[in-house]
């Protein structure tokens, strides 16, 4: 029987870890080796690290887990997850059982893009989500916003105010929402509605091949991409899923369910109308997660109540 488990071996799930393997609890951290910004070659808004690879953080955090000899880290998939009596039971991939008193889900979204060939091949490499974590590097280039849904065309009216005065949205053959087309215009957006067949090029030169081969030369380009659960864990567990697909966790990350928790990107406040997707945030979720999981843990076995 762990004191906590966590799934998932990105900023949150590794800084969960580490702050709950201070605190002297045996832990377990499994991690499926697949994160969400993989395709990144920098992070951005990381004080210390601005800059830096997602990859090399996530290294120097297993690195740094070494230390603590009660953390015990796995590379695996977990298969399932039952709430008992008892705590939290796992199945992993290998059809072995693991158990927790406590459990801390870190274990991200996925960002489901538009079906557009070269679209995923380029993503994180020319063609950017966010304009938080790449706007400075894309700033006074030639941009295109591809997509149609309202958050999507409203990306191109955030990157003309901030980076860009050369800027047009590509909505691959659908219309652009009737609320944001008059603001578009006002803004000197030109909207292109064509069909995308194909995404190539590289960072700093994408080219996007209309499907009646005109061919869109921009220097870099955004999606905002909707997103889904990386896992399936919190819908088995029964946690309380919100409209948008985050799981709903409280001021103390905990979710529905009594002795899980949730950190990171797949979950967030019902008060707030985004999950956020940075690394910084996400640290500070699992070690939020830890901290509050630690001192349930304390007052059980103290006798304390909840």
């Amino acid at each position: 029987m762990y004191d906590v488990i966590v799934v998932g071996g990105g900023p949150a799930g590794l800084n969960s870890a580490l702050v709950s393997g201070r605190q002297r609890r045996r832990v377990l951290l499994l991690d499926s080796g697949s994160p969400r910004n993989a395709p990144a070659e920098q992070m951005h808004m990381f004080l210390s690290r601005d800059g830096s690879s997602p990859a090399e953080l996530r290294r120097i955090g297993r690195e740094q887990l070494t230390a603590y000899p009660n953390v015990e880290v796995r590379d695996t998939l977990v298969a399932d997850a039952a709430a008992t009596s008892a705590g939290l039971t796992l199945t992993l991939a290998d059809g072995s059982v693991v158990q927790s008193r406590k459990l801390v889900l870190a274990t991200g979204q996925v960002d489901v893009l538009e079906e557009v060939e070269g679209l995923s091949a380029l993503f994180g490499r020319g063609v950017y989500h966010c304009p938080f974590c790449h706007g400075w590097e894309t700033g006074g280039l030639s941009l295109a916003v591809l997509g149609h849904e309202l958050p999507q065309v409203m990306q191109a009216l955030y990157v003309a105010d901030r980076f860009s005065d050369d800027v047009v949205v590509l909505t691959n053959g659908r219309p652009v929402p009737e609320q944001a087309a008059a603001r578009l215009a006002a803004a000197g957006i030109s909207v292109d509605e064509r069909p995308v067949a194909r995404v190539e090029g590289e960072a700093g030169a994408v080219r996007l091949v209309l499907k009646d081969g005109d061919v869109v030369e921009r220097q870099a380009v955004y999606h905002r991409a909707p997103t889904r659960q990386h896992s399936d864990l919190a819908e088995r567990l029964g946690c309380t899923i919100l409209p948008d697909g985050c799981v709903r966790v409280d001021e103390f990350q905990r979710t529905s369910v009594p002795g899980v928790f949730a950190a990171g990107d797949m979950a967030r406040l019902e008060a707030l109308p985004d999950a956020l997707t940075f690394v910084i945030t996400g640290a500070a979720d699992g070690a939020r997660a830890a901290v509050w999981l630690d001192q349930e843990l304390f007052r059980e076995d103290a006798g304390l109540g909840g």
